[in-house]
């Protein structure tokens, strides 16, 4: 069993990374240190935006990354709402990048 990151130590690598990749990333929202989950937008900057939450897939036995809403980005912040309604633990980490990067396919970062 692989040792668990706190989320803050994972919040702060995932930021450092965005940083040397040169793509804008900011807590919108500060979670739990230790235990909160994590929410990250993608923010295209044509109106539009992306949800994604860590879950767990069990055919393949991995944390993936998945997409929990997707559309006009007043959709997406009300989808985050709801989730923070649920979960005031929650982080929310906005990403904006108009060429749809946003790093979570990359190893170490599920």
């Amino acid at each position: 069993m692989a040792p668990k990151l706190t989320s803050r130590f994972w919040v702060d690598a995932y930021l450092a990374r965005l940083r040397f990749a040169d793509i804008p990333g900011f807590v919108v929202a500060h979670g739990d240190d230790t235990g909160g989950a994590v929410l990250v937008k993608l923010n295209t900057l044509d109106g539009q935006a992306v949800l994604y939450q860590r879950s767990f897939d069990l055919m393949s036995d991995t944390r993936v990354w998945a997409e929990l809403s997707s559309g006009a980005e007043g959709d997406v912040d009300a989808a985050v709402a709801r989730q923070r309604g649920f979960d005031p633990d929650l982080w929310v980490i906005e990403v904006e990048d108009r060429a749809g990067r946003h790093l979570l396919d990359q190893d170490g970062l599920a």
